[in-house]
C-alpha cells in the first residue's frame, strides 16, 4: 500500500516531484479517461464514484492509474495505492493493504491488477467500500470483466463506470515515441509493428534508440526479445531473464539458486530497471506477453540449459516449501507447480489464475452444518453421515475452502492420516479400509510411518474438475508429497476415466476400482520424491518421461524391520561370498541405491563397514568375525578370549546395532527432497 498525503505546508522538493512531471510530460492519450477521472474528483451531480478500467496486459492501465495518483495529489486528495497481487489472502489482507482509505479525507482508493482480488468484488460492494469517507472516489484496473452485479444493484448503478482501455491511435503512438526520443523519421514502421499497444512501442523504441534502426518482423515479441537479449551485458543476465520467464516470480535467492557460481545482486539490480520487468508480490516478473515467448526460446534453443535452470529452480522451491510457515504453505507449492504449468496434462488440470476467489482455513467448530450440506450436495447421504464420522475422528484432517467475498465455505478436502497402529479407525469406512488394505497387502507399514488418504474432494458447483477450490486441493497434496513424507498415499477420484490421465503422469497407480471411485496410491518409500520430482520434471519439460537415474525400474525393496534385520545378518555372513552377497535384498534399497559407490555389492560392504567402526568397542566381536580372516567363530572366540557363549552374545549384541543403525539410515532418508535429476 502506498499512501500520498496533502499536508497545509508544501513539503520540500523531492524525486517523487520530478517523477510526477516526467510521467505528465511522456503521458500520452487517454483523454476520455482522464476526463472521467476529473469529473470524479469535483464530485458534481452525477458524477461517478467507480472507475474500473478493463483491458488486456500491457496496454496502460498501470500507467493511467498512476497518472490518476499524480492528479488526486495536485488536487490535494490522498491517493491510496493497493496492488492487487499482494492481497489475494481475502478479506483482512485487503483491508491491512487499504487501511489508509477508511480514515482519510475525500480519500482515492486506486486498486492495480484487480484481477488478482477479483474474488472479493463481493465482499468489496456490500461491506468495505460502504465504510469509505463520503465524497471518496475509487479506480480499480483489472484485465476481466467487473461483476454485472455492480450494473444491477440499483445503489451502485449510477455511480459505476467501466472505461475500456484499447490500443493508442496512431497519432497518439507517434506522441509517445516523441517522449520516448524517437525521431519522426524512424516512427512509421515501430507504429505499424506495435499497432498502438503501449508495452510493444516502448520496447520498440529503446531497441531503435540502441541500434539506431528499426526491422519490423512477424512476430512482434519474438523479434522484440531477440532484440533485446541480444544487448545484454553478459551471458548471466541473458539467463536471468530466462530464469525470471520460468519462475512466478524472481527473488534474488531464487537467482542465486539458479546462477550459483555468479554475484546475482547486480544482475537482480539490473532485472528491476528493465522495461518489461514488473515486480509483484512474488518478486520479479516479465510482462504476461513476453513471459511465454522467453520461457519457449530458451527451451527450443537449449533444451540442456533449460533442463538444468529448471533443476535448480525447483531444488531451491522445493526446499521452500519444506521450510514454509503452515500460512504460506500452499504459495510456496503454487510457486513449484507454476514450473511447471507448460505440461500438457497439468495445463488440463490446473487453472493457474491465482485469482484470489477462495482461500484456505483449517475447519472451524461451527462449519460442521456447512461441510455436511456441500456434502450432500456433492455426493449425497451416505457420504454426509462418513464425512461427519470423519469430523469427529479426525477434524484436522478437513481443509475447508472458503469464498474470499463472504467467508463461507464453498469446498474442502479431507486428508485422512494412519498409523500402524490405526487399523480398526481405517476399518470404519469402505475407502480407508480398502487403502489399508493395500498397504498390508503390498508394502506394510513399519514403526514410525503412516499413510495419507484424499478421501473427500468436495465442490458441489465444479465437483472434481478443474476450479478455483480444486487447485488449492492439489496444492495441498503436492505439499503432503513434499512436506509430510507419508509412507503411501492414496486419492479417490470418483471419475477415473478423467483423472487417470493425472494419476498416471504423478505415478499413483489404480489399486481399487470402489463404488465410491477409483483409488490411487503412490509408495514414496519405493519410489520416493527425488525422482517423482525428476519424472514429472522431465514430462513436463519435454514430453518424455525417463525412469530417473539411480531409481530401479520396479522401484526400491521395501523391507519389514524384521526383514531387514535379517538381511543384515545375512550380509554380513555372506561378505567373503560375492554371489551371495548379490541375492541379498538390502541391494534392492534405499539405503544402498542412493549410496555415491555405484556397485551396489560394494556400497553395501561399505555402509557395513562404516556402522561396525561406528560401534566403537563394541565392535571387536564383529569386526574379528566377519573382517579378519579367520576360518571359524571358534577361532575368532579365541582370538578374543571369550567362552562361546560370551562371544555369541557379544556378536548378537553388536548384529543388532549395526541394524539399528542403517534401519535408522533406511527410514531416516524418506521424504528428503535429495537431488533433482531432469538429466
Amino acid at each position: 500500500m502506498a499512501v500520498v498525503s496533502v499536508t497545509d505546508d508544501p513539503p520540500p522538493r523531492r524525486l517523487a516531484d520530478r517523477l510526477r512531471e516526467t510521467r505528465s510530460t511522456t503521458f500520452t492519450g487517454r483523454d476520455p479517461q482522464l476526463d472521467e477521472f476529473r469529473t470524479a474528483l469535483a464530485g458534481t451531480p452525477g458524477a461517478p464514484v467507480l472507475l474500473y478500467l478493463e483491458g488486456p496486459a500491457g496496454i496502460g492501465k498501470s500507467a493511467l492509474l498512476r497518472r490518476f495518483t499524480d492528479m488526486a495529489s495536485a488536487a490535494g486528495r490522498p491517493a491510496i495505492e493497493v496492488d492487487g497481487t499482494a492481497v489475494t489472502g481475502g478479506p483482512a489482507a485487503f483491508e491491512a493493504e487499504a487501511a489508509g482509505a477508511l480514515t482519510a479525507d475525500r480519500p482515492v482508493l486506486l486498486i492495480d491488477a484487480f484481477e488478482h482480488c477479483q474474488g472479493l468484488e463481493r465482499w468489496l460492494r456490500e461491506r468495505f467500500l460502504p465504510r469509505l469517507p463520503d465524497g471518496a472516489v475509487v479506480v480499480l484496473a483489472g484485465r476481466r470483466p467487473l461483476d454485472l452485479a455492480w450494473r444491477t444493484d440499483p445503489g451502485w448503478f449510477p455511480l459505476v463506470r467501466v472505461l475500456s482501455i484499447s490500443g493508442l491511435t496512431p497519432a497518439e503512438s507517434a506522441e509517445l515515441l516523441c517522449a520516448r526520443g524517437v525521431p519522426p523519421e524512424q516512427q512509421p514502421p515501430l507504429i505499424a509493428y506495435a499497432n498502438g499497444h503501449p508495452l510493444a512501442l516502448s520496447l520498440a523504441a529503446e531497441v531503435t534508440l540502441r541500434e539506431g534502426v528499426w526491422q519490423p518482423s512477424q512476430d512482434v515479441t519474438s523479434a522484440l526479445l531477440r532484440r533485446l537479449i541480444e544487448d545484454v551485458p553478459s551471458p548471466a543476465h541473458r539467463q536471468a531473464l530466462h530464469i525470471c520467464a520460468h519462475a512466478r516470480g524472481t527473488t534474488e535467492a531464487l537467482l542465486r539458486a539458479a546462477l550459483p557460481d555468479r554475484d546475482t545482486e547486480p544482475i537482480f539490480r539490473w532485472l528491476r530497471v528493465q522495461p518489461y520487468i514488473e515486480e509483484g508480490r512474488d518478486g520479479l516478473r516479465p510482462h504476461d506477453m513476453i513471459r511465454d515467448v522467453l520461457d519457449t526460446d530458451l527451451r527450443w534453443r537449449d533444451p540442456e540449459q533449460y533442463r538444468a535452470m529448471h533443476r535448480r529452480m525447483l531444488e531451491h522451491l522445493v526446499q521452500e516449501v519444506r521450510t514454509a510457515a503452515p500460512g504460506s504453505l500452499l504459495h510456496r507449492v503454487d510457486a513449484v507447480n507454476y514450473l511447471h504449468r507448460n505440461g500438457r496434462i497439468k495445463r488440463r488440470y490446473y487453472r493457474f489464475t491465482g485469482c484470489g476467489e477462495v482461500t484456505e482455513t483449517p475447519v472451524r467448530p461451527g462449519d460442521r452444518t456447512a461441510l455436511l450440506d456441500l456434502t450432500r450436495r456433492a455426493e449425497g447421504p451416505e457420504s454426509v453421515t462418513l464425512v461427519d464420522h470423519w469430523l469427529r475422528h479426525q477434524p484436522d484432517a478437513f481443509h475447508v475452502h472458503r469464498r474470499c467475498d463472504t467467508d463461507e465455505p464453498a469446498g474442502f478436502l479431507t486428508r485422512l492420516r494412519f498409523g500402524p497402529a490405526d487399523e480398526r479407525l481405517a476399518a470404519s469406512d469402505p475407502v480407508t479400509a480398502a487403502a489399508w488394505e493395500h498397504t498390508r497387502h503390498t508394502a506394510p507399514l513399519r514403526d514410525g510411518e503412516h499413510i495419507e488418504i484424499a478421501r473427500f474432494i468436495i465442490d458441489p458447483v465444479h465437483y472434481q474438475r478443474p476450479s478455483a477450490i480444486l487447485d488449492l486441493a492439489l496444492q495441498r497434496l503436492v505439499g503432503t508429497y513434499l512436506t509430510a513424507a507419508p509412507a503411501w498415499t492414496y486419492t479417490l477420484w470418483s471419475d477415473p476415466s478423467f483423472w487417470d490421465e493425472l494419476m498416471t503422469y504423478s505415478q499413483h497407480e489404480s489399486v481399487a476400482t470402489l463404488p465410491q471411485g477409483g483409488l490411487y496410491g503412490h509408495d514414496w518409500r519405493s519410489r520416493p520424491l527425488s525422482g517423482w520430482l525428476a519424472a514429472v520434471g522431465a514430462e513436463d519439460l519435454f514430453g518424455r518421461r525417463p525412469d530417473p537415474d539411480g531409481v530401479p525400474a520396479g522401484g526400491y525393496t521395501i523391507l519389514s524391520r524384521s526383514g531387514f534385520d535379517t538381511a543384515v545378518r545375512d550380509a554380513l555372513r555372506s561378505r567373503r561370498d560375492p554371489q551371495r552377497t548379490s541375492e541379498n535384498p538390502l541391494l534392492g534399497t534405499r539405503l544402498v541405491a542412493e549410496h555415491p559407490e555405484p556397485d551396489p555389492v560394494a556400497a553395501l560392504d561399505l555402509l557395513l563397514h562404516e556402522a561396525v567402526e561406528r560401534l566403537g568397542r563394541e565392535s571387536e566381536a564383529l569386526r574379528v568375525t566377519y573382517f579378519d580372516d579367520l576360518p571359524s567363530q571358534e577361532a575368532a572366540a579365541a582370538r578374543l578370549r571369550l567362552p562361546m557363549t560370551t562371544y555369541r552374545r557379544h556378536v548378537t549384541r553388536a548384529t543388532e546395532r549395526v541394524a539399528d543403525r542403517l534401519w535408522a539410515q533406511e527410514t531416516a532418508t524418506h521424504g528428503e527432497p535429495g537431488v533433482v535429476n531432469n538429466e
